[in-house]
């Protein structure tokens, strides 16, 4: 198979670091020269090379590494020089080991593996069970090849100080990272294959979320569909890879959906590797998968084995019992601040503490969702209200009668405790997707691919969807998208994770 013309042909009259290449829209017959100047870029200073290799790739894999031995070795210093808890110089040789083996132990777990959208959380857990791992191990050393074991504040020592410094290591590292990717002074160059809606949203979602650090430049797509509109410019077809790799220095390709065989991207594939390209592939049925599928051979035959969400079964009746258990010790504890709000709500205007609203929750069953009263004058929602197209309501429809103390409520999101009486009542989860109103709900069922789906659960006082910022009047097709994603991938852990993401935004105004 051809990959495109010779690279002297193409570079005849213009430089390679001056790409001509098709504008936005459009696209070109694979191999044929390009007419309008696209990714012209400023020449990378010996300076913004080393960065770009130290916070990507390898690069980083190395730094991070590094990083966690040097945390390690202080936190072994730090032990042998512990006051009050003199170590054994029989003890020492194994402690100075202490670092390497904790790092081999990080190392097979795939701790360095690069991933698009770190998880602090995640992480940490890996970083935490490698230490304690290591410990074990040399507890293990300890009692079988020696007379006698460690001190057991020795071994505490060195177990709460490496958890400290390889956390702080990884906090500082990772806010690097993202602070290098979101001022473009990180991240892959990446071309996408597949020029069609998925390949369109993953190009959006790259370049509204710069952290992934995953930098879209165009789409090779030897057909791309014609009406489809798009972010960036249809460079050419997979045949151009080559040159097209080189003139615009990638570093990544995405291979989504394209009206091509599959089987024409196996070629595709070897080149990248060849080219020594990053790859990522867009899996069919993509929609139904999650971090429980299982890859399972049938001779040279791959198959993935799908481990679907059972909103039904037994874990889902885990979860709501222990929703109306924390829902109810929540009031419980809560009480005094949900009399003073009352109280604050009654005197700054006249009308009901609490505001009802008719809402839409599991398997489409209406509730009366709960919250404090924010306004001065019912009704909530001037009558005529309508969002803008592709957004969600919410946040301040019409006229604004926020009262004072509303405006606190509003912004503290504390106009939303009431909702866990609805928890307690069995209406409502701590997570899920948020409720809408029944009237716009069918309207988004009609408008919106897959998001009468979001109702197979309880609607949910926070969710995943919520923690990404999609609060208000956002895109209702993202909203879907999130919600879809927390009901495929659910986990009590996933749970926990969204509950203390939510509990970080009371320092952010929710409006």
């Amino acid at each position: 198979m051809s990959f495109g013309p010779d690279f002297r042909a193409l570079e005849g009259g213009r430089s390679v670091g001056r790409a001509s290449l098709p504008a936005a829209g459009a696209g070109v017959a694979p191999g044929s020269p390009a007419t309008t100047p696209l990714l012209d870029r400023p020449p990378l200073t010996p300076g913004s090379r080393l960065a770009r290799r130290l916070l990507e790739g390898q690069g980083w894999t190395a730094v991070r590494a590094t990083l966690d031995l040097v945390a390690l070795a202080l936190a072994v210093v730090a032990t042998m020089r512990w006051p009050g808890e003199p170590v054994a110089v029989r003890d020492a040789p194994t402690l100075l080991g202490f670092p390497l083996l904790v790092l081999l132990i990080l190392g097979f777990r795939g701790t360095y593996r690069r991933r698009l959208a770190p998880s602090a959380l995640d992480d940490l857990a890996r970083l935490a069970a490698g230490v304690s791992i290591g410990v074990m191990v040399l507890v293990l050393v300890q009692v079988y090849l020696q007379a006698s074991a460690v001190e057991l504040g020795v071994l505490v020592h060195v177990w709460g100080l490496s958890l400290i410094t390889t956390a702080a290591a990884y906090l500082v590292a990772t806010a690097v990272q993202r602070w290098a990717r979101r001022s473009g002074i990180a991240g892959l160059r990446t071309l996408i294959v597949g020029a069609g809606q998925v390949g369109d949203r993953i190009v959006r979602r790259l370049q509204d979320s710069p952290e992934y650090g995953l930098r879209p430049i165009g789409f090779l797509d030897a057909q791309p569909p014609a009406h489809t509109a798009r972010s960036l410019p249809v460079l050419g077809g997979p045949a151009d890879l080559d040159w097209i790799a080189h003139l615009a220095a990638v570093d990544h390709v995405v291979l989504a959906f394209s009206a091509s065989a599959d089987s024409a991207f196996v070629p595709v594939v070897r080149r990248c590797e060849e080219l020594d390209l990053g790859i990522s592939v867009v899996p069919r049925l993509f929609d139904t998968l999650n971090d429980r599928t299982t890859y399972e051979s049938l001779g040279g035959l791959p198959l993935l084995g799908l481990d679907v969400t059972d909103p039904r079964g037994w874990p889902f009746t885990v979860k709501h019992f222990l929703d109306r258990v924390l829902a109810g010790l929540a009031l419980l504890l809560l009480s005094p601040l949900l009399v003073s709000v009352a109280l604050a709500v009654r005197l700054s205007s006249p009308g009901p503490i609490l505001f009802r609203q008719r809402r839409v929750g599991r398997d489409g069953r209406p509730f009366d969702l709960l919250k404090f009263r924010s306004m001065a004058a019912p009704p909530a929602v001037p009558e005529g209200f309508v969002p803008q197209a592709g957004s969600a309501p919410g946040g301040i429809e019409g006229d604004d009668r926020r009262t004072a103390v509303g405006r606190f409520l509003r912004r503290t999101s504390l106009d939303e405790l009431p909702q866990l009486i609805n928890v307690v009542r069995g209406e409502m989860s701590l997570v899920g997707p948020r409720p809408e109103r029944p009237e716009y709900v069918e309207r988004f069922r009609r408008d919106v691919e897959r998001y009468g789906e979001r109702h197979r659960v309880k609607a949910g006082i926070t969710g995943w969807a919520q923690v990404h910022g999609l609060r208000g009047q956002t895109s209702i097709a993202d909203r879907a998208e999130w919600d879809n994603f927390y009901i495929e991938h659910w986990s009590l852990w996933l749970d926990v994770k969204i509950l203390l993401r939510t509990a970080l935004t009371i320092f952010h105004s929710a409006e």
